[in-house]
């Protein structure tokens, strides 16, 4: 894919960045959803292959869950230098795409975070502070949920795929209802696909 951006386009997508760092409330992965609207979607910058690619990427490597944006902000640039085939063109817009979005997603979080940390810690005993953690919780699980549901989208036929997604709706109640640490299902769910029932 190869497309152009102006300087007006890298402003946007800092600026959009920057809106949904104040929004990433359970992280920066709870703002996917509206990241694959604008990339993919309403600029076109990304495609879904693309956009899928540099989430499950950046899951799977080790490090901060945050590092799809820099995925995300790489191919971007890659597509705005020309594609792959352009070499150190590409090379030096897909650095610039990774500078914008990690700026972008991580300063005011960053830094509402620390003064915001700060305070609760020194109020932590306030009736409020502990109501807005509390009131806090289903509005990050819902946020995650919705994340689940743009990545399962674009990842094939519900109809064909029903192991998978049983799996994922049992896997849900299990960490919902048990107290069963994550790291067993994981193990599990890797022990199935190793015998190739999903």
């Amino acid at each position: 894919m190869s497309l152009t951006l102006t300087a007006a386009d890298w402003l946007s997508l800092f600026t959009h960045f920057l809106s949904l760092s104040l929004l990433s409330i359970g992280g920066a992965i709870t703002t996917a959803p509206d990241m694959h609207r604008y990339l993919v979607t309403q600029q076109g910058w990304l495609s879904d292959a693309q956009f899928s690619s540099s989430i499950a990427l950046a899951q799977a490597a080790p490090g901060p869950n945050v590092l799809f944006v820099a995925l995300m902000g790489w191919n971007v640039g890659v597509n705005a230098g020309g594609g792959v085939a352009a070499g150190a063109r590409a090379w030096g817009f897909g650095l610039m795409g990774v500078l914008v979005a990690m700026v972008g997603i991580m300063l005011p979080s960053t830094t509402l975070t620390y003064a915001a940390a700060r305070w609760g810690h020194r109020n932590r005993e306030l009736r409020a502070v502990r109501a807005f953690k509390q009131g806090m919780a289903p509005i990050v699980i819902a946020l995650l949920m919705a994340t689940g549901w743009v990545l399962a989208k674009g990842q094939g036929d519900a109809t064909r795929d029903w192991p998978l997604w049983l799996l994922a709706l049992c896997t849900a109640l299990v960490i919902w209802r048990a107290r069963l640490h994550m790291l067993w299902l994981l193990g599990a769910g890797a022990m199935l696909g190793w015998i190739g029932w999903v």
